[in-house]
């Protein structure tokens, strides 16, 4: 089986602009690709979970998503690498589009994304992480199977806890996690799992 490095999308590969489906507004964060690049090289697929209400808002189609994620890795390329996959929960019950308007199973924080991409790629939950820039993030990947790494860049705010949402690690850039996550795959578990670094 596959292991794979799941990543949120808006917060913490890119930077979040609300609802953006404009590629040229579109940018990496801070060690994105250097990061994704040590992860590729030890075997990880590289795959993106995101939620994108905006669909079922009514603020752009799924096809828009789609230039998305060809200029994401039009801006990995430098880096010799490429999202393996995209994957995307367009509903939300409050939505005004009929057939993106409702609970749907795969809308972070449920783990559907993470258990389809599984299924579908082969992957192995249990030695795979989820990173992201919110604890509804984390959750997801906990609740999945995933260890599971906040990047804590201000985007979360609210820090309702439970032992779903409590982070592995918590880190301040893609390159810190990229770190940890191949310290811990060699044996090297410096940190001790669910003890907040660099706080």
């Amino acid at each position: 089986m596959e292991k794979a490095r799941f990543l949120d999308k808006d917060g913490t590969l890119i930077p979040d602009i609300p609802y953006n489906v404009d590629p040229q507004l579109v940018s990496l964060n801070a060690f994105a690709g250097e990061a994704l690049n040590k992860l590729t090289a030890a075997g990880y697929k590289l795959i993106v979970i995101s939620n994108q209400s905006g669909v079922a808002r009514g603020y752009f189609d799924l096809r828009s998503l789609e230039l998305i994620n060809q200029r994401i890795n039009e801006l990995l390329q430098p880096f010799n690498i490429s999202i393996n996959e995209f994957f995307y929960c367009p509903h939300l019950k409050e939505g005004i589009i009929p057939q993106y308007s409702f609970d749907c199973e795969c809308r972070k924080p449920k783990p559907g994304l993470l258990l389809e991409a599984a299924r579908k790629l082969d992957i192995d939950l249990s030695n795979s992480w989820m990173i992201g820039d919110i604890l509804n993030d984390c959750e997801s990947g906990k609740i999945a199977g995933c260890h599971s790494i906040l990047l804590d860049n201000g985007n979360e705010t609210e820090w309702l806890m439970n032992e779903n949402r409590k982070p592995d690690f918590v880190v301040n850039n893609l390159m810190e996690a990229a770190s940890i996550i191949l310290n811990y795959e060699s044996g090297n578990h410096a940190y001790e799992t669910g003890k907040m670094v660099n706080q």
